[in-house]
């Protein structure tokens, strides 16, 4: 049986907001193009060369029914949690928060010798899981494996797998491919996702085709722009006479219907306003 190669389905242009107590961040969903990518609940890109961009942070606040991906590039975040946590992650590290049926946490951005930049992935959970224990997987840079070709390709691996390389994110009900890839000049990066899996691409370096090649469907997109896929089983980039480097993501969608109140993404209104109940008589978490 041919491979069905994934051809394009929308690009998306980020809007910059402002969240938490003031950071500007640049937001690809939801937007009004996109209210999100089922599992996908929202992507942010954070980071600036202007540190009162982001500096404010992101003061202790709640989530319920959801799971935050922090991806950092550079720089430092520091986190605090109503469950007893506190750490940092750096450049190159990973937090996969499961928040469940609640948790209270905070996320402080610091530069790094003037740096700071980083991705934000909001990973929705099945109703059955929604009120689930809050966990933690947090992944030091150390321990995401590269999976790299002798074409030059470079591929971290947080969650899914490539070849023989498996990421270090397990257990998460989604089922999830997220992958940073790094593609030089010229080269050419093609991936297997099972059929019926939403798939997104965040291209924030360089630029490349997406899509389709063999049937002329492919796509010059250059940063920084999100993709989303249309179905398909494989995923084809080819980078142009510059590199590209993108995030990908993939999940296995929920089919299940969304109510959400800012950090809380329930299936009902009864529940949202039972987490708002909740929030103000003290028993959230």
């Amino acid at each position: 049986m041919n491979s069905q190669a994934r051809k394009i389905s929308k690009i998306i242009e980020p809007r910059f907001v402002r969240e938490g107590a003031g950071v500007k961040l640049k937001r690809s969903f939801p937007i009004s193009e996109l209210d999100y990518a089922d599992p996908f609940l929202l992507f942010d890109h954070f980071g600036s060369d202007n540190p009162d961009d982001y500096l404010a942070g992101f003061p202790m606040h709640p989530h319920r029914g959801i799971e935050t991906v922090t991806y950092v590039l550079d720089g430092v975040v520091t986190h605090k949690d109503s469950i007893g946590n506190a750490g940092s992650i750096g450049a190159g590290d990973v937090q996969w928060m499961t928040s469940g049926r609640g948790i209270m946490h905070e996320e402080m951005p610091k530069p790094h010798n003037g740096k700071m930049e980083g991705f934000q992935l909001w990973v929705n959970l099945p109703a059955k899981l929604k009120m689930t224990s809050p966990r933690y997987q947090e992944i030091p840079s150390e321990r995401i494996p590269e999976a790299n070709s002798k074409d030059g390709i470079k591929i971290r691996v947080i969650a899914g797998t490539v070849g023989d390389v498996r990421g270090p994110v397990t257990e998460i009900a989604a089922d999830p491919i997220y992958l940073d890839v790094s593609v030089p000049p010229d080269g050419s990066f093609t991936h297997p996702i099972e059929s019926g899996h939403t798939v997104i691409a965040y291209v924030f370096e360089g630029e490349g085709l997406f899509g389709s090649m063999t049937e002329d469907q492919a796509k010059n997109v250059s940063h920084s722009k999100l993709i989303v896929f249309d179905d398909g089983d494989l995923v084809e980039v080819r980078a142009t006479s510059q590199p590209v480097r993108f995030l990908l993501c993939a999940g296995k969608p929920l089919h299940e219907p969304i109510a959400r109140y800012g950090p809380f993404v329930m299936n009902t209104q009864e529940e949202i306003q039972q987490a708002l109940e909740d929030l103000r008589n003290g028993t959230f978490v």
